[in-house]
């Protein structure tokens, strides 16, 4: 994890949210009955399990998520921000699974322990703790980590009788999630066809192995949407990204969402933004619905 990744996470834990307009605030309460309304259809009628993926490193423990009654749906691999697995993600697997999808949301941190004890009582606010997220995310970020899980993770959802295999697969990624996501659409080009990444942390760095140097492997269309902080900390990644999109001839979207902050689309960060989660979701699922055929 590079010091910018830090800084973009710090924000999520640390900028307050800013007082509502009354037009703001009516949007924001739409957003929420509507988010209301998605999380009660999907918990009646969605399928969630606990399970345990056998990896080169060990065990990967998980949860999976899929429609009830008979029937195949795409598939799609959730990767968390720094926070790791926890409900918050559960609510967006089952949320997607509610629309017609199988959902695999590992804990990306199985290497150094099973969720959510690996990051109990951890507060990334707090100095003393921030070296073990630090730990905890280089095991998934370290080379070759993602290459090695990606495979067994699709894998694994097309092991599914609930999955058709015949359609294309998706990935999405939030924070730290957004860089594992350029790697995993690199790394399984004959299966993803859909790739999203929300105030991704580190897209563009400049490493020789920055994610934005993949995207010549990548046959996915993919969504990339970036925090107005992490927009003005680092104003030309959008611009690196596009070009680097253009000029390798792929289908992609690069777009900073306006009051919106690092973290904004997960539920019960600092910055959460209901009415900016909600868009982005929508962009999420008009992707898919496009490409996961």
């Amino acid at each position: 994890m590079c010091d910018d990744e830090i800084h973009q996470f710090e924000g999520t834990v640390r900028v307050a949210e800013t007082s509502l307009s009354r037009r703001g605030f009516a949007l924001s309460a739409a957003a929420a009955a509507s988010l209301s309304a998605s999380l009660a259809h999907a918990q009646a009628t969605v399928v969630e399990k606990d399970v345990d993926i056998k990896t080169g490193d060990g065990t990967a423990d998980a949860a999976l998520f899929y429609p009830q009654g008979k029937g195949k749906w795409p598939a799609v691999l959730i990767w968390t921000d720094i926070g790791g697995l926890r409900p918050v993600f559960r609510d967006m697997g089952r949320r997607l699974a509610a629309q017609g999808y199988v959902v695999l949301v590992p804990n990306p941190f199985y290497r150094k322990g099973r969720a959510p004890s690996v990051t109990e009582g951890l507060d990334f606010s707090k100095p003393d703790d921030r070296p073990k997220f630090m730990a905890l995310a280089g095991s998934v970020s370290a080379p070759g980590a993602v290459e090695k899980d990606a495979p067994i993770f699709i894998a694994f959802l097309d092991a599914q009788p609930q999955t058709d295999k015949k359609k294309g697969a998706g990935v999405q990624g939030y924070c730290m999630g957004g860089p594992l996501t350029y790697r995993t659409a690199a790394a399984q080009p004959g299966r993803i066809r859909g790739a999203g990444t929300f105030h991704g942390g580190g897209l563009v760095t400049k490493t020789d192995d920055s994610p934005h140097l993949l995207i010549p492997k990548m046959k996915a269309e993919v969504y990339s949407a970036v925090a107005a902080n992490d927009d003005q900390r680092s104003p030309t990644d959008k611009d690196v990204l596009k070009k680097a999109f253009a000029d390798a001839g792929k289908t992609a979207s690069v777009e900073v969402y306006a009051g919106c902050n690092h973290g904004w689309c997960v539920k019960g960060s600092a910055v959460y933004d209901e009415a900016g989660a909600e868009r982005a979701w929508a962009k999420l699922t008009d992707l898919y619905k496009r490409n996961l055929v």
